[in-house]
């Protein structure tokens, strides 16, 4: 049987993984749950939307005689994760995660670490700042017990609604960015503080180089914690892989 991968998707490693894959002989689609408005092309066949919890991963993989299947998908998404690898454990495919290695703290970096978004809701409590939500959109509601501050907002798509924050600056962008360029934001903006997710990778490194360099505090979301499983950190490893598993 011809090797056809599914790739959850949604990240850059994603999308280097697709192109990696448009040059083989591999059968393949990428799959975004759809929470982007705006997704990149891709070479290869791609789907868009959830699948309905394990059972329909489960399905969709033995539907479409899917025989790998890489977790491509943010290291924040663990819930995705969790279901892969029940569904790949079901249909007795093999799996694997194609991820990022997480920042590591510097000697000149000022960072209150956190388990999770509500724990980093919790560190806002006191005195008014400016601060530098880097945390996406699906969570800002639990920032709305502290509407003291002021709010920098980078989101990739324009909100349908706008954030209930009563002092905010939504600033519409999609990385990577520089870290001249957010150096530059964070100045323009006066930001004294940053609450960012672990998300690791060379993408998204440039706002903790800039709060490095202008001193910011930055409140840093550990990841969540995933099971063990087979975990890859460069897209020809994975085509290797998936080359030698058969």
């Amino acid at each position: 049987m011809p090797q056809n991968l599914l790739i959850l998707g949604g990240t850059t490693e994603a999308s280097s993984l697709a192109h990696l894959i448009s040059k083989t002989e591999f059968n393949a689609t990428i799959s975004y749950a759809g929470r982007v408005e705006r997704i990149r092309q891709q070479p290869i066949q791609k789907r868009i939307g959830g699948f309905g919890g394990v059972a329909g991963l489960a399905s969709y993989i033995t539907s479409n005689g899917i025989t790998h299947l890489v977790d491509a998908t943010h290291p924040f998404a663990a819930q995705m994760s969790q279901n892969a690898i029940l569904a790949c454990q079901q249909t007795n495919i093999p799996l694997a995660a194609l991820t990022r290695p997480q920042w590591q703290k510097q000697k000149a970096d000022n960072w209150h670490l956190v388990p999770d978004i509500k724990a980093a809701a919790a560190a806002l409590d006191g005195d008014p700042k400016r601060v530098m939500l880097a945390i996406g959109r699906m969570h800002l509601a639990q920032f709305y017990n502290n509407l003291q501050h002021f709010y920098l907002l980078r989101l990739v798509d324009k909100p349908e609604v706008p954030p209930a924050f009563p002092n905010q600056l939504i600033e519409v962008s999609r990385g990577p960015f520089t870290t001249a360029q957010d150096t530059l934001l964070l100045s323009n903006y006066k930001i004294d503080l940053i609450v960012a997710k672990n998300a690791g990778g060379k993408a998204a490194y440039a706002k903790i180089e800039a709060a490095r360099q202008l001193e910011i505090k930055v409140i840093m979301i550990e990841r969540p914690v995933i099971a063990d499983r087979l975990t890859f950190y460069n897209p020809e490893e994975v085509v290797h892989w998936i080359s030698v598993s058969g």
